[in-house]
């Protein structure tokens, strides 16, 4: 039986609060460090109230902990590298760096072999002024900072070029243009590490809208073929970075193709349903591979959907629930419900997936 550990948790939002719940189901403490003192995971654990580039803060989490992690990738890496003497950071801040930068992502992941979507950078309104081929549409991106469809444009037409060509001059750093590809489902995988070896889930088919998750499939409706290519890319990049912890991979099926699109080093918005649906959850693999111990095969119990309940949805997500009693409805605590802000999700265990919405 391992000893109890302090696990110190950078971000305290939905994340950070079913980490710590994890962490404390295994015996552990839990510090976390947040700007807000009534953030979600103050619920669970303690909290130093903080920016989170705050080192005098971050040194105090670490001094307090044996293991730091974090919940989310807008972490300072050069701020925990200033404090990672102090503290165990087994997930170290290479994939954080990377995670952080879409050209430095995308750099990465075509040294490992996988494939991705056609893409240049872009420094400049001056890199499109000779742009105006709207056959092939493509989306440009800020290389940091975008979330959800924030610092992001597609380009269809001589306005959306316009409007490209503002984010390409007042973005804070560079840009990239990507063709837009005409995928027919995004899918992710969620893979867990410990260091030496690795756990996969099964495949999540993911449904946006408005560019946020709006719902979670699993396991994927997806060819067999297609899922073996999906976990052997998965466990081609865990491999590179010597994964500790839960690493989100999204990614496009475009026919016969899968590309990746962008990796998260984290639980994921699209892995909640496993806290009911498998034997472990996102959360409790990644308190195991953070902490180095040894990792359990997962195994899905039921087919199952997660839908993501947004500030507009806490309605309809209690009337769900009234009329599904079996759903399991997670509120995450926060204490303002804003248009379009996750204030908690819902799973269901289903054979029965097309029909579940919330609508």
């Amino acid at each position: 039986m391992s000893s109890s550990k302090t696990i110190g948790i950078i971000g305290g939002g939905q994340l950070g609060q079913m980490m710590a719940i994890s962490a404390i189901y295994q015996g552990h403490k839990v510090v976390t460090l947040d700007p807000a003192a009534n953030c979600p995971a103050s619920k669970v654990s303690q909290v130093i109230v903080a920016p989170y580039d705050d080192e005098a803060a971050l040194r105090q989490l670490a001094e307090q902990a044996d293991v730091l992690t974090y919940e989310f990738e807008n972490v300072d890496a050069d701020t925990l590298d200033a404090v990672a003497e102090l503290a165990a950071l087994p997930q170290g801040t290479r994939l954080l760096r990377i995670s952080q930068n879409r050209i430095a992502e995308k750099e990465f992941l075509t040294e490992v072999g996988v494939n991705i979507a056609p893409y240049r950078i872009v420094r400049s309104a001056a890199d499109l002024v000779d742009y105006g081929d709207f056959s092939t549409k493509r989306v440009l991106k800020t290389a940091t900072g975008g979330y959800d469809g924030h610092g992001q444009v597609v380009i269809k037409d001589e306005a959306s070029l316009k409007e490209a060509r503002q984010l390409a001059d007042q973005a804070p750093c560079d840009c990239v243009l990507e063709d837009f590809v005409p995928f027919d489902k995004e899918i992710s995988v969620l893979i867990s590490g410990n260091g030496h070896d690795v756990t996969v889930f099964p495949l999540q088919e993911n449904i946006h809208r408005n560019n946020i998750l709006a719902k979670t499939i699993v396991p994927a409706r997806l060819s067999a073929i297609l899922a073996v290519q999906a976990e052997e890319m998965a466990r081609k990049i865990a491999t590179e970075i010597q994964l500790s912890g839960t690493l989100c991979i999204e990614m496009f099926v475009a026919g016969k193709e899968l590309l990746v699109n962008e990796i998260a080093p984290r639980p994921h918005n699209s892995g909640h349903y496993s806290i009911e649906a498998c034997n472990f959850s996102q959360f409790d693999t990644h308190i195991l591979g953070v902490l180095g111990q040894e990792l359990p095969t997962i195994k899905l119990h039921e087919p199952a959907v997660m839908l993501n309940v947004l500030g507009q949805d806490l309605e309809a997500a209690a009337a769900f629930v009234k009329e599904h009693p079996q759903a399991h409805l997670h509120l995450y605590g926060k204490e303002e419900a804003k248009h379009n802000r996750k204030m908690g999700h819902v799973t269901l265990l289903t054979e029965e997936t097309d029909e579940v919405s919330l609508d």
